[in-house]
């Protein structure tokens, strides 16, 4: 028996602009922007039949999600089955520390390092993280929550005892994994 053919309709910009997403709704990222005249090829729907996934005209293979509200379909839109929203992920980390190095009198010690991390996701999720460093302290697990796709920071700070190599890392645990780490030099002079 042979598989079925993916139903594929033709739907037409509408709107001047329009956003083509990582996902059905405004909370996701916006992948690019499609003008208005464009006639796009929608392969998938979403329950209510408010978004289409189309073949995105700007990544050739790819696929993105634009809102019936601003489109015009040619066809029987109930024959697009539904596609489930994409996984979110974290994109990108960032971290930072400062100062990135350190020297000073040896009698200067405690010194404060401060830790910047700024992390970004590509649609509404909660994200799980953890701090490492050199000296094996580990943070507890601490939680983001993400409305809509964006970035948001984080910040901490840390107590150095004495002279040498440290660094620190971030550890995002969930949705997906990822890890920065920098490395920051305390040295000092008698």
């Amino acid at each position: 028996m042979p598989a079925p053919t993916p139903v594929e309709l033709p739907v037409d910009v509408t709107a001047e602009l329009v956003n083509c997403r990582f996902g059905p709704g405004v909370v996701y990222l916006s992948l690019n922007e499609i003008r208005q005249g464009r006639t796009l090829v929608a392969v998938g729907r979403d329950e209510s039949f408010s978004w289409w996934l189309v073949e995105d005209p700007i990544n050739p293979g790819g696929f993105c999600w634009v809102s019936a509200e601003v489109t015009d379909e040619k066809g029987d839109v109930s024959q697009l089955p539904v596609a489930p929203a994409p996984t979110v992920t974290v994109t990108k980390l960032a971290l930072r520390v400062e100062p990135n190095r350190i020297f000073v009198d040896c009698d200067q010690f405690p010194q404060t390092v401060f830790f910047e991390a700024e992390i970004t996701a590509n649609g509404p999720t909660l994200v799980a993280w953890q701090w490492e460093a050199s000296t094996g302290v580990v943070s507890d697990v601490g939680a983001l929550v993400y409305e809509e796709s964006g970035t948001q920071v984080i910040n901490e700070f840390y107590r150095i005892n004495a002279p040498n190599e440290y660094w620190v890392k971030l550890k995002i645990l969930s949705p997906n994994e990822l890890t920065e780490q920098v490395a920051f030099p305390v040295s000092c002079a008698p």
